[in-house]
């Protein structure tokens, strides 16, 4: 049975009536490529991943790809536009085959006011992408290239099992996507990687790219920072 109780979001929530909102959502599965939201509809839905994976971006009338972040189960988004009614600022794709919840923002804005809980967990989640948004704006301005680089691995990276002090990107990024994030060229991005592997620090497996030595990304980060300053 479809029901709201099966969403992340709402996991240890008891004070929602699921059965009363249930029947007020909607289910959708979608194919790998098929457009979720396109930037500037006017629907204000928010969208609950269950399975698969989307990608959220900003793309330029000259067909630039900005990448904003790529979610999966058991994350959403559309929230904004169910807040204010303002049409979609970003796109949003099925990055594989994906099954999604779709919540009115009548419904979602009726959950948030009458659940402390929910609430909280959407003031912090909103917060959280507000600081991270903060930080890429300040590295956009404050880092050439190589360092807006660095900063992306170590953001996209989670800790290497069996390895420690390693990190690891797994899928094995495009290089064209990590460009798309970071505002360049997929050959900037290629050259970069180049040299990180020849000094020893990044190193490409069949499970992933994996960042040898962290810490020196962090220190140049650091340094970066410092000479800013």
């Amino acid at each position: 049975m479809q029901t709201l109780a099966r969403i992340p979001f709402f996991k240890d929530v008891t004070d929602v009536p699921f059965d009363r909102f249930d029947r007020r959502c909607g289910w959708k599965k979608c194919d790998e490529g098929e457009t979720v939201v396109d930037y500037e509809d006017t629907s204000s839905d928010v969208y609950f991943i269950l399975s698969g994976e989307v990608r959220v971006l900003i793309r330029t009338i000259a067909g630039k790809e900005i990448i904003l972040a790529d979610m999966r189960a058991g994350e959403f988004f559309g929230e904004l536009s169910a807040i204010d009614d303002v049409p979609r600022s970003a796109n949003v794709t099925a990055l594989t085959r994906s099954e999604l919840c779709i919540m009115p923002a009548t419904v979602f804005r009726e959950i948030v006011f009458a659940s402390p809980g929910c609430c909280d967990r959407v003031l912090r989640l909103l917060a959280g992408r507000v600081r991270e948004l903060n930080a890429r704006l300040a590295e956009h301005t404050l880092f050439d290239l190589k360092h807006r680089l660095y900063s992306e691995l170590l953001r996209l990276s989670h800790p290497r099992s069996g390895h420690d002090g390693e990190r690891i990107v797994t899928p094995p990024p495009f290089h064209h996507v990590i460009a798309a994030r970071i505002g360049c060229r997929r050959e900037q991005v290629s050259r970069e990687l180049s040299a990180l592997a020849a000094d020893g620090l990044v190193d490409k497996t069949r499970g992933g790219l994996v960042i040898v030595k962290p810490e020196v990304l962090e220190f140049r980060l650091a340094e970066a920072m410092r000479n800013e300053g």
